[in-house]
């Protein structure tokens, strides 16, 4: 993660169901649905202000290590979400046990 981005609040936000991050006046998300404790995570998007700068990986490491500590599990539909867990399998061990790793 960009290192600018480390020291960033990751915010759930209820309302709007998605997790943000608000980077200066931008804000990158990923919209949830959530029942019991499993999260499925269902679209990621930065504003093309931000794509090219890290914006949506670091939403995405906050986002997971948000879970983990909260004892969430995780289905992951979004596809960015997805390649994401591919390059970094040590995070299956957030996923719900009716998903297979990849």
């Amino acid at each position: 993660m960009n290192e600018e981005y480390e020291v960033l609040p990751l915010v759930k936000n209820s309302e709007e169901k998605r997790f943000e991050l608000k980077v200066g006046e931008y804000t990158a998300f990923i919209d949830y649905k959530e029942h019991d404790k499993k999260i499925w995570l269902i679209h990621t998007e930065a504003p093309a202000e931000l794509q090219g700068k890290g914006a949506a990986t670091a939403v995405i490491e906050k986002t997971l290590a948000y879970l983990e500590e909260n004892g969430y599990t995780l289905i992951p539909i979004c596809p960015l979400v997805a390649a994401y867990l591919k390059r970094h399998p040590e995070w299956n061990r957030i996923l719900d046990p009716s998903v297979k790793p990849h």
